[in-house]
């Protein structure tokens, strides 16, 4: 080392050698992470370095990469037929340098949930996002599960909760994921969710209200609203209200809700200007699909901005958000004329 030192060829490889025990992996995002087999656990820093790093670039011609049925990323190399759980990319790998806190870091429409989180370690943070097996809920959920939080699914569709739960998995087979029941279009399943998960005796740090229908032909729920305010709005509304005390204790903790630009382009007041109840849940002579989705994206953001009068005091903000343009969520599924007007658009839109 010393002779290697001297003629100016000191070995540089050796602060990334892994200690005994330690493998490299990476997940489907191509983020790489260590596994430390003696103490069983994983992280995503180097433990010699410390750095962060993910892998560049496609994988070689006539590589694939699978997952196995523990949800371990592995990858078949059908030009010389072997199977391998090593990323061929790992020998291409750019550093990936974590945010520190006090640094001001600007993002653009191109920027993914992943390089948002950067450098932000979420272990011991449990979150609550709704709508979350599909579209923008997913990707939330997915993003801030490989950052250590542990994350429930909060979904209509037990089948399409689970099967979520099994994507993540795919990513990072640690992951802290599980999927609950919520049917917003019931008060009664609200309650019993919130009921369950208070049994769970769990804190909750974030609560992400993401669930939404758009372009919802006209229908009553079981509670006698009209579906749309109900699901987008109402729901979210009484399940707040009903985690309250948990958030409270909690704190610092947090709730947003996306909502939409679209609440620019509808009111909830009548002629003389005061507010007309009557517009929030209409009957359906008087119901048209894209007011009744603006109308419940207005209530969102007037709700967050209150709430978060109310709870900022102690310890609990809330914030209404515009997600973009992502035309790749499913929200158009209701009207094959919205898919088709999506998918045209979709060019020119944020992707996930």
């Amino acid at each position: 080392m010393a002779a290697l030192k001297y003629a100016g060829l000191e070995d540089t490889d050796s602060e990334e050698e892994l200690p005994p025990g330690w493998e490299e992996r990476t997940t489907k995002d191509g983020w790489v992470y260590y596994a430390n087999h003696l103490e069983e656990k994983t992280q995503w820093e180097h433990p010699k370095s410390g750095k962060r790093k993910r892998v560049a670039g496609d994988l070689p011609y006539g590589w694939e990469q699978e997952t196995d049925e523990n949800g371990q990323v592995y990858f078949v190399d059908h030009i010389n037929k072997r199977t391998t759980y090593l990323d061929p990319r790992l020998a291409f790998t750019v550093e990936d340098n974590p945010v520190k806190p006090t640094t001001r870091q600007k993002y653009d429409g191109n920027s993914t949930a992943m390089e948002i989180l950067q450098g932000r370690d979420l272990s011991g943070k449990v979150v609550i996002i709704t709508g979350a097996n599909s579209g923008i809920g997913f990707e939330t959920a997915k993003s801030l599960a490989l950052r250590g939080a542990c994350v429930i699914l909060a979904c209509r569709s037990v089948a399409r909760g689970d099967d979520a739960v099994q994507r993540i998995l795919g990513e990072w087979h640690k992951a802290k994921v599980e999927a609950m029941t919520l049917d917003l279009a019931s008060l009664r399943s609200v309650q019993h969710f919130a009921e369950a998960f208070k049994s769970k005796n769990l804190p909750l740090h974030i609560l992400i209200c993401n669930a939404a229908v758009f372009g919802a032909p006209w229908s009553l729920t079981e509670d006698g609203l009209e579906s749309t305010f109900q699901v987008n709005h109402l729901g979210h509304f009484y399940l707040v209200q009903l985690l309250e005390d948990v958030l409270r204790q909690s704190s610092p903790a947090r709730v947003v809700v996306v909502s939409s630009e679209s609440h620019r382009f509808t009111e909830i007041n009548d002629s003389s200007g005061k507010l007309d109840f009557s517009l929030l849940s209409p009957s359906k002579k008087e119901y048209w699909a894209m007011l009744a989705y603006n109308r419940s994206k207005l209530c969102n953001i007037l709700f967050s901005n209150e709430l978060n009068r109310r709870l900022s005091p102690h310890g609990v903000t809330s914030n209404s958000v515009h997600p973009g343009n992502m035309i790749c969520s499913s929200i158009h599924r209701n009207w094959w004329v919205y898919t088709l007007l999506f998918t045209l658009a979709r060019p020119f839109t944020k992707s996930m």
